[in-house]
Formats: structure tokens, C-alpha cells, sequence
């Protein structure tokens, strides 16, 4: 899939220009200094193939402001399709690797799961955190604020791009808690996962990053594939 007007939008780097047809987009200045793009334009459910380091570079910086937040102005868990599984159960029957049996109330027995923060197995769906890669409190700070009550459902409950969330250990979503990317990062084996699943949600719903967190990312990123990327924009 080419990359379309988030050429325009996002993708302020070097080498975008290559990548995009029907547009040029200004490079990305050598010492990598912060600015966001003048006059960008993102159109929900548009996407774009793009490798992580320029998915990264893309991101725009602000300062982090948890001015005004509460957990439950991000409304979750919601059975959306009404069949009994809110949105908690939906992640943990997805990521299965032995399927359970589902009984009354969506209550589930047996199965197999791994819980890539810790490299643990586990066969309790009870044992099961359902865990925001990018945490509510940390996707507040970075724009959310300014969302509408729909949209901060929406990013609550986002079951489109599996991998904005994750079911993981309990023990190991309390340790991570509401940390961004440079505060807490999951068992070394993992890390890689982590950052493309934080940089494509960040760059699907259209959040910033703060200079420490674009500093690790990019160091993280050095260290990684530079896997391309299929992003479908939320927002």
C-alpha cells in the first residue's frame, strides 16, 4: 500500500519525499530539530507504509501536561458488537494461543496465553491484565485532552489495530502503571515488539511525543529492524 496524504501530514523526514507520489514533503532537518509540520492534514482510515525509524523521526514533540486528567473520561470496557464480550475479553480471546471455552457472560475456562512484558505463560484468563500500550494517562498528556468523549472511547476500546492493546500479566501491567516508553519497557527479548507497538499507536491517533520520549524511541529504533510499518489512521 503507497503512502498517501500522510505523506503530507506526518511524515516529515528525509526521505519521505521518495515515498510519496503525489506530493513533496519539506526534509527532515540534519540535527533533528523539533518542529511540528506547518499546515498538516490527517484523514481518519487513510494508511501508510513506513519504516519505524521514519515512523519515529515523524512523530511530533510537545511539552506533557496532565492538567485536568481522570481515567474515566476514557470510557472501557464496551461490548461494541453486543455479544457479550466487551472489549476486555475480545483482546484475551484474540491473543489466545490455546483458544478457551467460552461460557455464559463471556466467562472463559482453559486456554493458553503469553504475556510478552515478561515472557510468562499463563493459563488463567483471570491471571490477565488487558493493557493500552500507550497508557490513558500518557495518551492524555499527549493530545488526548483535546479529544472528543467518542474519540477517548474509541482509543479505549480500539479493537481495528491489534496491536494498541496487548493482554499481559496483571503483575506486570501494575509494574508498567501509567510509565511511557523512556520510564519502563518490557523484558529485553520484547523490546523491539513494544516500541513498534508504542510508535504506531502514537502515530495512528495522532499523539505527540515529549523530547526524552523521541530520544529514547530513536535510540531504541538504532537498535531494532527497521521493519516497515502499516499504520491505519484513527484520528
Amino acid at each position: 500500500m503507497r503512502i498517501t496524504s500522510l505523506a503530507r501530514a506526518v511524515l516529515v523526514t528525509s526521505t519521505a519525499a521518495a515515498l510519496a507520489t503525489t506530493a513533496a514533503v519539506p526534509a527532515q532537518a540534519a540535527d533533528h530539530s523539533e518542529q511540528r509540520a506547518p499546515g498538516v492534514h490527517r484523514v481518519a482510515g487513510e494508511a501508510a507504509t513506513v519504516p519505524l525509524r521514519e515512523a519515529i523521526e515523524a512523530l511530533p514533540v510537545a511539552e506533557e501536561s496532565r492538567a485536568g486528567y481522570e481515567r474515566t473520561k476514557f470510557r472501557h470496557w464496551i461490548d461494541a458488537d453486543k455479544d457479550g464480550c466487551n472489549t476486555r475479553k475480545e483482546v484475551i480471546l484474540r491473543e489466545a494461543i490455546v483458544a478457551p471455552q467460552i461460557g455464559p457472560g463471556c466467562s472463559l475456562t482453559g486456554g493458553l496465553w503469553y504475556s510478552i512484558y515478561d515472557g510468562v505463560t499463563v493459563t488463567d484468563a483471570s491471571a490477565l491484565d488487558v493493557d493500552h500500550v500507550v497508557p490513558l494517562a500518557e495518551a492524555w498528556d499527549s493530545g488526548a485532552s483535546t479529544w472528543s468523549a467518542a474519540e477517548r472511547q474509541a482509543y479505549a476500546n480500539d479493537l481495528d489495530e491489534p496491536r494498541d492493546l496487548v493482554a499481559v500479566t496483571a503483575r506486570s501491567n501494575r509494574q508498567k502503571s501509567d510509565k511511557d516508553i523512556s520510564e519502563w519497557r518490557p523484558v529485553e527479548t520484547e523490546t523491539c515488539d513494544y516500541l513498534t507497538r508504542w510508535t504506531v499507536s502514537k502515530t495512528r491517533w495522532g499523539q505527540s511525543v515529549d523530547t526524552t520520549e523521541k530520544n529514547v524511541l530513536r535510540d531504541l529504533g538504532a537498535t531494532c529492524p527497521n521493519d516497515t510499518l502499516t499504520i491505519t489512521l484513527a484520528r
